[in-house]
């Protein structure tokens, strides 16, 4: 009996965790983030102050909440293994395009833009516990897959943000700016496609032999 009482109130627990966030962040995009306070989003998230102090003491630590489970994945835990550069970059690439086609996502990057300049530690936030650790796990795939022979990547750092950048570019970046801006299912499993292909074939392992110079 314990153990089942034990998991209703975790469950409870995490529905009002999200009921939390989903408020915060439609008052963070509606008030802004300075005109926002705690107590309101305890009364938009209907749960107690006490509720909500007990699961963010902070406003700060609310928004790393939003910018964590922002960048979350269901599978990002289990990374592609290393051994076909074309097989893994596809599993990356769906992942990303994903991600970015949240609407939280969209919401989360035009609370930063809004409040940058008043709240530079929000930019330094989403940068540091969302944008970062993702960009960190593409890296480290790349690194993996260089090792293992599957391609030559000296500047890891540069493969990943041209990896990532090239569907950023197009999945992304208009959604901020242009109005009504919407890609289908079928553009953004192409644009990932290419990015893939583009960069299997930038980095592709010498041939056994074969001249390194250019």
């Amino acid at each position: 009996m314990s153990t089942v009482v034990t998991t209703y109130h975790q469950r409870v627990a995490q529905e009002k965790r999200a009921l939390i966030v989903t408020a915060a962040t439609a008052l963070f995009l509606e008030l802004g983030y300075d005109r926002t306070s705690l107590a309101r989003i305890a009364e938009c998230s209907g749960v107690s102050r006490a509720t909500l102090f007990k699961q963010f003491p902070s406003k700060a630590a609310l928004f790393d909440a939003i910018v964590t489970e922002s960048w979350s994945t269901a599978d990002e835990e289990e990374p592609p293994p290393a051994g076909n550069i074309v097989d893994g970059l596809g599993i990356i690439g769906r992942r990303y395009a994903e991600l970015l086609g949240r609407a939280q996502m969209t919401d989360l990057f035009r609370i930063v833009i809004a409040e940058l300049p008043r709240f530079p530690e929000l930019a330094n936030a989403q940068f540091s516990h969302g944008k970062l650790p993702y960009f960190e796990s593409v890296r480290s795939y790349l690194l993996a897959e260089h090792e293992a022979g599957t391609v030559r990547v000296e500047d890891v750092d540069l493969a990943a943000t041209q990896f990532l950048g090239m569907i950023s570019n197009y999945v992304f970046w208009p959604t901020l700016l242009v109005p009504g801006w919407e890609v289908s299912a079928e553009r953004v499993a192409q644009v990932v496609d290419e990015a893939v292909r583009t960069i299997a074939a930038r980095y592709a392992a010498t041939a056994p032999g074969a001249s390194t110079n250019d």
